[in-house]
């Protein structure tokens, strides 16, 4: 990956505090929306626009069928690892 591009992906991430929030509670552990939404006390509306913003990124993945309405599993993926790894070096979160 290109250092710019690994940059656009940090700078996205940083610019919203709930996709920071979501890829930090995905970073332990798959997750469902509302359990990250408890453990990170974020409204359940925040954590779904965040996932979805960060599954176009390719910055986490949905386990579970598309199809599945309740209890959507997420998980971070290598590439939202890395740029989550980024952020934390740099004390950017």
């Amino acid at each position: 990956m290109a250092d710019f591009d690994q940059w656009d992906e940090v700078s996205y991430v940083i610019s919203s505090r709930y996709r920071v929030e979501t890829l930090r509670r995905l970073s332990e552990g798959p997750a469902t929306p509302s359990l990250i939404a408890d453990d990170r006390e974020m409204s359940i509306a925040h954590v779904s626009r965040a996932l979805q913003e960060l599954r176009e990124s390719g910055l986490v993945d949905l386990l579970v069928s598309e199809d599945r309405k309740k209890g959507r599993v997420y998980d971070i993926t290598e590439k939202g690892l890395g740029i989550w790894e980024t952020i934390e070096q740099k004390n950017m979160a």
